[in-house]
């Protein structure tokens, strides 16, 4: 018998994979799993699907190599800025392919980042350059870990190959929605760390950018040189990877007094809702909510309102997780969803925002409109409180638009009472309203007495987008500089600005590879 792959095996909650295999495929010996989901759409029978590799006892299961050609690569050595997915994955990808490279992260390393952000929980003293947004892993260290992703690329594979040789659970690659966790982020990182350093990445920490070098080529283009650091070093490269992040405002700044091409991108705001995990696992199981081999249940709604033309959906939705406070600035607040591996808190929440179209909203005057407005929202949300404490207000008073008490919170943090009802524009109010009631007709239960709002969620994605060369993905005014990731408006998660950055380092060592040589020099 030759290896073969079966599809669509429906497995019970009681039953188990490999009596169905023996079943299908008499005489095997071995299998891998290619692919798992759950099937819930069905009221009383949920059920897992496999998508499976089976083997004859003759046969090896291979292993996943993706082995790598060493790079001719003889330019300037790289400068990565950012140690989140798309920095630290440009990274991986240069050194694994033997090309020396430099990172500069303006936060800590990830173990003493974490105790800053563990003190702003518990005494609200913000490290503006160690927090949920900023220092080593990015906003995905301090995430549920999710990495699952809507784009198509070559390199998702890849992705998760190394984030489970780094330490990350084997499941990541096949499950339908691949977790790590936040606890098991956490570990991956630091590993990862010490091999990128052990095969040629020279990394600084707590390094700020605070100034592009480059030189004028022609009356509208430019080419980069360098950039200057806040201790005031200089570091030289002709080729620079800009992952920042979609919350360092202060780097759009330094990029404008660069005369860098910019302009103003579509995004999303809105209020994080918590349930208790036990009714959203009742919503979505039904009679089978307590089966051990499901676990916390998640889910994801989307309603395009016709009203104006917007969408209301649900972004980064946690299991069994915590409503993180995430803010980046002083006076004001920023709320995110997380979660452990094994998903073990008692409530689940999740992002419900409203799609904000940035040239229709603001027009094309104005490139720091979106940056304003969120802004505006984040103090406004600080100032309902004053305290390092998240504002909050059950949903069943929002919709009433009255004052109330607060419900338990998963937050570390706390919450505060606050009238959420009058902290958007009424009219982005009135689609998250709309959206919520629609939701509550998809998912009977999901308006209840036991959910609460939290304010307010609005690093979905970044209201700005540096503008890059569809071909050679550098900045359309300035070359060698490749804007990356979710700062730059090309990513919306861990996998994807992972991915993004994988795909720059390959492009900046093939430009290098063709580009012609000196043989005389």
């Amino acid at each position: 018998m030759c290896a073969r792959v079966l599809h669509d095996i429906k497995v019970a909650l009681d039953d188990e994979l490999e009596e169905k295999l023996a079943w299908l495929s008499p005489g095997y010996a071995n299998h891998r799993i290619l692919k798992k989901s759950i099937d819930a759409r069905k009221r009383h029978d949920p059920h897992f699907v496999y998508t499976v590799e089976v083997y004859a006892k003759d046969e090896v299961v291979p292993t996943r190599e993706f082995k790598l050609a060493p790079a001719e690569y003889h330019g300037e050595k790289p400068l990565i800025i950012g140690a989140g997915p798309a920095g630290l994955f440009a990274a991986l990808r240069f050194v694994e392919r033997g090309v020396p490279c430099t990172l500069l992260e303006r936060g800590s390393q990830a173990e003493e980042r974490l105790l800053k952000i563990n003190r702003f929980w518990r005494y609200g003293d913000l490290d503006l350059n160690n927090n949920v947004c900023f220092g080593e892993g990015g906003a995905g260290l301090y995430s549920d870990g999710k990495l699952i992703t809507r784009i198509k690329s070559d390199h998702i594979e890849y992705v998760m190959n190394r984030l489970v040789r780094f330490g990350a659970p084997a499941e990541i690659e096949y499950t339908a929605n691949p977790h790590v966790g936040s606890d098991r982020i956490r570990r991956v990182i630091p590993r990862l760390r010490g091999f990128l350093v052990a095969n040629g990445c020279e990394i600084h920490f707590d390094t700020a950018v605070t100034e592009f070098l480059c030189e004028k080529r022609d009356g509208k283009t430019y080419s980069m040189t360098g950039v200057s650091t806040a201790d005031g070093r200089k570091f030289h490269s002709d080729k620079i990877i800009l992952a920042t992040g979609h919350s360092a405002a202060d780097i759009f700044d330094r990029l404008h007094e660069s005369q860098v091409y910019m302009e103003g991108k579509s995004f999303a705001v809105g209020l994080r809702i918590e349930h208790p995990q036990k009714l959203i696992n009742e919503i979505q199981y039904r009679a089978c909510e307590s089966h051990p081999k499901l676990g916390a249940a998640n889910y994801r709604l989307a309603h395009h309102d016709h009203e104006g033309d917007v969408g209301v959906y649900s972004f980064c939705m946690c299991p069994g997780g915590y409503v993180l406070s995430s803010g980046t600035e002083n006076h004001s607040v920023v709320c995110n969803g997380m979660s452990n591996y094994n998903r073990g808190s008692k409530f689940a929440n999740s992002a419900i925002v409203v799609s904000i179209d940035s040239a229709k909203t603001f027009g094309t005057e104005d490139l720091w409109a979106g940056l304003k407005f969120r802004a505006m929202l984040e103090r406004n949300a600080y100032e309902m409180v004053m305290s390092k404490e998240i504002p909050a207000q059950r949903l069943v008073d929002f919709l009433e638009e009255r004052s109330g008490p607060v419900l338990p919170s998963s937050s570390p943090s706390f919450v505060k009472a606050a009238p959420l009802h009058t902290l958007m524009p009424p009219a982005l109010s009135a689609h998250f309203k709309r959206g919520i009631e629609e939701f509550g007709r998809k998912m009977k239960g999901f308006i209840s007495e036991e959910a609460q709002l939290h304010a307010v969620e609005t690093r979905t994605s970044c209201p700005i987008r540096i503008t890059r060369d569809r071909e050679t993905l550098e900045s359309l005014s300035h070359r060698g500089l490749y804007p990356c990731g979710e700062g730059a408006g090309y990513a919306g998660g861990i996998t994807s600005a992972a991915c993004d950055g994988i795909r720059i380092a390959e492009k900046i060592m093939a430009t290098e590879e063709s580009a012609p040589r000196n043989l005389l020099a």
